[in-house]
């Protein structure tokens, strides 16, 4: 394959001129030279895009990325980093999953009025605290079997 100008970057990429240009001033990618004002990159430089998009998607800075390059631009991955990343996903996961579940719960919750709900009080009592959801503690919606006045069994 030929070398590919910016523009044919960007199209294939996804990834806008500008931002190719800020990854390439952030030491990212390199342009390997010019055809008249534009950059030219190796081809190669579109799975160096596609590694950083997926750390991107992860969640790791453009340094964390940048570091996870050795000095010959080939992927120097820390597993440790990795996992530690991916733990910090999984408390995300949970976090949203929690939160999901809560607004479900208070779009269907069948209490007159949301304050009057054991359920929506605990909701509220665990999103105020810092960490509620840490590892191992579930999810925070666990409905109680039946509200204050109420006869029918909440699904």
């Amino acid at each position: 394959m030929r070398d590919l100008d910016i523009s044919e970057v960007a199209k294939r990429s996804g990834v806008p001129a500008s931002a190719l240009r800020f990854y390439e001033e952030k030491g990212l990618i390199a342009s390997i030279g010019r055809r008249g004002l534009k950059r030219l990159f190796d081809p190669g430089v579109l799975e160096r895009l596609a590694l950083i998009a997926v750390g991107r998607t992860a969640g790791f800075s453009l340094d964390e990325i940048a570091s996870m390059f050795a000095p010959d631009g080939r992927p120097s991955l820390d597993r440790e980093r990795l996992r530690a990343k991916a733990d910090e996903i999984d408390r995300t996961i949970r976090r949203l999953g929690a939160m999901r579940d809560g607004l479900r719960h208070a779009a269907a919750c069948p209490a007159p009025r949301h304050v009057e709900c054991p359920t929506f009080q605990r909701i509220l009592r665990e999103a105020s605290r810092p960490g509620s959801t840490r590892p191992g503690r579930g999810s925070l919606h666990q409905p109680p079997r039946r509200h204050p006045g109420k006869s029918q069994d909440l699904p």
